[in-house]
């Protein structure tokens, strides 16, 4: 995939930044007394693997002005090496605004985790499109390519239109657009229509495509085969015709990807994924790996494709340098991968675990 040249930013990302409580000790949250907190977002997720490894990332979001929260989560980007630009929105007294908080335990053995959103009031939903200097942004700075997900998407109106503003001004530029369908029911209901218009068009300039069967089918209409079930052949066989539905609707994209997850227990997962990157396919039949806290794994997985591509590696190093990172942010207790350097990346895709000294 041929990058633009001479950019200022490697990555940017486009979303609504906020908290996630999570119990200690692998408790779940109503018998919790010890929480421990930390910023989050997935598409500030995915953007981490880039920032940890040297290149340059920017966030696009907002700030409740004057938040103790806005200010934890400012310091959190800044020690992950991300440049951040925000409007500062008055909170507007007690009953106003907030960042979004992600209630959010690991789960323990056969007890699987569970997530609760509380997003009364979120500063994120008021980001538009004219809060940023999108002309200089991708005329001027110049970026390499720009991801976003449709979980920011479907957030609100204001940030459906923030999206397709943003997709549009980055085709002009030739900037390359990633988009994770991260399909939510509860964020579609009564919405259908809207949403899918905003993530047809979004999907019909991407570059690269990244959700499931179920993403594909719920945000953008497409028919397919029915999902493969457990069988991993099966399933593999059932992505590979979904995708050549998806290729005939969207042509402009040359990458579609998504992960393979089979659930042993919490700490033992089955992990894969699958990629396609023109008229070629690259598999990774699922692995087992340990688990500390499956939150982030996907947005692991979708930010090391990105660095790959962004480092003009071979396709071939592109899932495989994506699983490891999606493998390596399950092993953190935050939901990004926090990799020390590319050689504990491939580590890890080969299976070395010894101790480094």
């Amino acid at each position: 995939m041929e990058l633009k040249k001479g950019c200022k930013y490697n990555l940017v990302v486009p979303t609504s930044m906020g908290i996630r409580l999570t119990p200690t000790e692998g408790q779940p949250m109503h018998c919790a007394r010890l929480l421990h907190m930390q910023a989050t977002s997935a598409e500030s997720n995915v953007a981490s693997i880039s920032s940890y490894l040297g290149m340059k990332v920017k966030v696009l979001t907002a700030f409740v002005k004057g938040s103790p929260i806005a200010r934890f989560i400012k310091d959190d980007l800044a020690s992950r090496h991300m440049e951040y630009e925000g409007k500062e929105v008055d909170q507007g007294g007690p009953w106003g605004y907030r960042h979004q908080i992600n209630m959010a335990d690991t789960g323990a053995g056969n007890r699987g985790p569970k997530v609760h959103n509380d997003r009364a009031g979120e500063v994120g939903r008021t980001i538009s499109a004219k809060d940023f200097d999108l002309e200089k942004l991708f005329g001027q700075d110049g970026v390499q390519i720009v991801h976003t997900s449709g979980l920011f998407a479907a957030l609100s109106p204001e940030t459906g239109k923030c999206c397709l503003e943003i997709a549009r001004a980055a085709k002009k530029y030739g900037t390359r657009i990633s988009f994770d369908l991260n399909y939510r029911a509860s964020f579609w209901k009564g919405r259908e229509k809207e949403l899918r218009d905003i993530f047809t068009e979004i999907a019909s300039v991407a570059d690269v495509l990244v959700g499931n069967e179920e993403d594909f089918q719920l945000c953008l209409g497409v028919e397919g085969p029915e999902p493969g079930g457990k069988d991993i052949a099966a399933k593999i066989e059932s992505f590979k015709g979904m995708i050549g539905e998806v290729k005939k609707r969207f042509p402009h994209a040359s990458v579609y990807a998504t992960t393979l997850r089979q659930v042993v227990n919490v700490h033992t997962h089955l992990w894969g994924a699958i990629l396609s990157v023109g008229t070629d396919w690259f598999v990774v039949e699922p692995r087992e790996i340990a688990v500390v806290d499956r939150i982030g794994g996907g947005d692991g997985f979708v930010g090391g494709l990105l660095y790959a591509i962004l480092k003009g590696w071979e396709p071939e190093k592109w899932i495989q340098f994506g699983w490891a990172t999606g493998a390596l942010a399950v092993t953190m207790l935050t939901d990004y991968a926090q990799p020390a350097d590319e050689e504990e990346v491939w580590a890890i895709w080969q299976g070395n675990a010894r101790v480094k000294r």
